[in-house]
C-alpha cells in the first residue's frame, strides 16, 4: 500500500525539507535491511549505544532519497542541501514512526488480534495462523516483532487484501504498552500468561499484568485461562467491557469449559464445551505450554466462528513453531541457512537479510533455494516481481526455484547469472545440482509443502548451531 510523501509528512507533522516527489511502501529502520531505495522512507531512530542518522549517507548512495529524522541529526548532516533528497524533520523520529502506524491501522475495518503475556505469544499467533489461513488472508507480525519499533513495522505491512490480522505486544516496563495499543487497536485480545520474564521493571506480577491487559482498552472480545486466578481479578479490576471468553478445566460455568485433557506418549486429546456443545481435538504435543497455547487458539477459532470439524482437523496437523533460524555446516564447505517452517514476502525479506550478513562474515557465495510462495492474495506475476527485485537488491548469486507458479515466472529472474527451476522437490533432488554446491550460504525458504526437510537433509552435515536471526522483540 503506498504513500505520497505529503500524505506522510502532514500525518507525522513534519518540517519538510527538499521537493523530491516519492511515493512510499517501506519504512526502514535498519540501514543492512534495504530492499527497495526508491520506495523507502527510513527513521533515523537514535538508541543509548547508536543514531540511525550516521548511516544516511550511505544509504543515500545507495538509492533512498526519504528520512525523517530530529533536528538535532538535521543540523548535522553534509547532505542536508541536496535537491534530491526530502528530509522530515520531526522531535522524536521514534513517535513518528508509530503515529504513521496509527494512521495506517485506522484505514483497515477488520478483525484484529492482538497478543500479549510473558510467554507463549510468538506460538500462539503462528498456530492460529496455521488454523486460521485456509480461509482468509492474514497479516501478521514477522518472527516476534513485538516491540516499540517491530509492531509499527508489523503493522505496516496490513494490505488491501488482508482479511485479518494477528500482532503480537511486548513491553518490559510501565507506560509502554499505550503506544502499542494505539497502533494495533485489537479487537480480539489474547492473553497467554504472566510470569517473572522483564520483572525488574514492575513493582509486581499485578502491576505488569495490568499494564498487558491495558492492550486490550474497545476490544470486543477478551481471552485467557480462567482459572488462573492473577489474570482473572486483573481483567475484573480493569473493567474493560469486552465479552469475555475465558476458558475453565474447572468451572462448568465457564464459556469455554475444557472438560478433559488427556496426554497419550506423542499427543494430547482435549474435549471441550462451547455453546452447550461438546466436541474435542488432539495436537501433537504433550507438554503443558502447547496445551495452554493449543487452548487460547481454540477460543480464538470459536469465537471467529471456525467451525468444530475444521478446528479438530486442523489441530492435529499443527507443526513445532521455529523461533529461530537454524545454521547448520553443509557439505563441500557450505553453510546452510535453514527458514522453511515458512514462506511469505515479508519473512523472505528478514532471511535474505540474515543471509547476506552470514555470507559476508564467511566470505561465500549467495545461494537461495525457494518454494512457490503460497496464499499471498497478490497476483502470480505481482507477487514473484516483488520477489526478483527482493532476491537482486541482496545481491543473491544463484537461484533454485522450487514449484510450478516460480518456474512460470523464470523470465523474471534474468537479472541473474545463476538460476534453476524445478517443479517440485522431488525433482530437485534426483539432479545432480545440490552436490555441485561449493563454498556457498545456502538459504533455504520453502512453504511447508514443498517438504524443504528434505533438502535440509541431502545438505547439512551433522554438527550445528543455532542463531538467533533478530531482537525487535520484547
Amino acid at each position: 500500500m503506498s504513500y505520497p510523501i505529503e500524505s506522510i509528512i502532514q500525518c507525522i507533522g513534519a518540517r519538510r525539507i527538499g521537493s523530491r516527489e516519492a511515493a512510499i511502501d517501506w519504512l526502514l529502520t535498519d540501514s543492512r535491511s534495504l530492499s527497495f531505495p526508491e520506495e523507502t522512507l527510513f527513521f533515523a531512530l537514535t538508541t543509548k549505544r547508536n543514531t540511525g542518522a550516521r548511516y544516511i549517507p550511505e544509504l543515500c548512495a545507495r538509492g533512498v532519497t526519504n528520512f525523517v529524522l530530529s533536528e538535532d541529526d538535521y543540523k548535522k548532516l553534509k547532505e542536508k542541501n541536496s535537491p534530491e533528497l526530502n528530509f522530515l524533520v520531526v522531535r522524536d523520529p521514534l513517535k513518528a514512526l508509530q503515529k504513521l502506524a496509527e494512521l495506517h491501522r485506522e484505514k483497515f475495518r477488520i478483525p484484529v488480534i492482538g497478543i500479549t503475556g510473558s510467554n507463549g505469544k510468538t506460538i500462539v499467533k503462528e498456530w492460529l495462523h496455521q488454523l486460521l489461513s485456509p480461509d482468509r488472508f492474514i497479516v501478521r507480525s514477522p518472527r516476534s516483532y513485538n516491540s516499540q519499533v517491530g509492531v509499527p513495522l508489523s503493522v505496516w505491512q496490513l494490505g488491501e487484501e488482508a482479511e485479518l490480522g494477528i500482532f503480537e505486544a511486548g513491553i518490559s516496563e510501565m507506560g509502554e504498552m499505550s503506544a502499542l495499543q494505539r497502533m494495533i487497536k485489537p479487537t480480539i485480545g489474547i492473553l497467554t500468561n504472566i510470569g517473572g520474564a522483564h520483572q525488574e521493571n514492575f513493582f509486581s506480577l499485578q502491576e505488569k499484568c495490568m499494564e498487558k491487559l491495558s492492550l486490550f482498552k474497545n476490544c470486543d472480545v477478551i481471552i485467557y485461562d480462567g482459572d488462573n486466578e492473577l489474570i482473572s481479578n486483573c481483567v475484573l479490576k480493569s473493567m474493560l467491557g469486552a465479552r469475555e471468553i475465558a476458558w475453565s478445566r474447572t468451572d462448568i460455568e465457564r464459556p469455554l469449559y475444557i472438560s478433559k485433557v488427556t496426554k497419550a506418549e506423542d499427543h494430547t486429546t482435549v474435549a471441550y464445551r462451547y455453546l452447550d456443545m461438546d466436541n474435542s481435538f488432539q495436537i501433537p504435543f504433550v507438554d503443558d505450554a502447547s496445551i495452554e497455547n493449543a487452548l487460547n487458539c481454540l477460543a480464538a477459532c470459536l469465537y471467529l466462528m471456525t467451525p468444530a470439524e475444521q478446528i479438530t482437523e486442523r489441530m492435529a496437523r499443527l507443526e513445532p513453531v521455529a523461533m529461530r533460524l537454524e545454521v547448520k555446516e553443509g557439505k563441500n564447505a557450505c553453510v546452510l541457512i535453514n527458514d522453511s517452517y515458512n514462506s511469505d514476502l515479508v519473512s523472505l525479506d528478514i532471511a535474505l537479510d540474515f543471509l547476506v550478513r552470514r555470507s559476508e562474515k564467511k566470505g561465500l557465495k549467495r545461494t537461495l533455494i525457494l518454494s512457490d510462495i503460497l496464499e499471498t492474495g497478490q497476483s502470480t506475476a505481482t507477487l514473484y516481481r516483488r520477489v526478483a527485485q527482493l532476491v537482486q537488491s541482496r545481491g543473491i548469486d544463484k537461484l533454485i526455484g522450487v514449484g510450478a507458479e516460480i518456474s512460470s515466472c523464470e523470465a523474471r529472474f534474468e537479472g541473474l547469472s545463476e538460476r534453476y527451476f524445478f517443479p517440485n522437490t522431488e525433482a530437485l533432488l534426483a539432479s545432480d545440482l545440490l552436490k555441485r554446491l561449493h563454498s556457498e550460504a545456502i538459504l533455504l525458504k520453502g512453504s511447508r509443502v514443498f517438504n524443504f526437510d528434505l533438502l535440509s537433509e541431502a545438505l547439512e552435515l551433522k554438527v550445528h548451531e543455532t542463531i538467533l536471526e533478530v531482537n525487535l522483540a520484547r
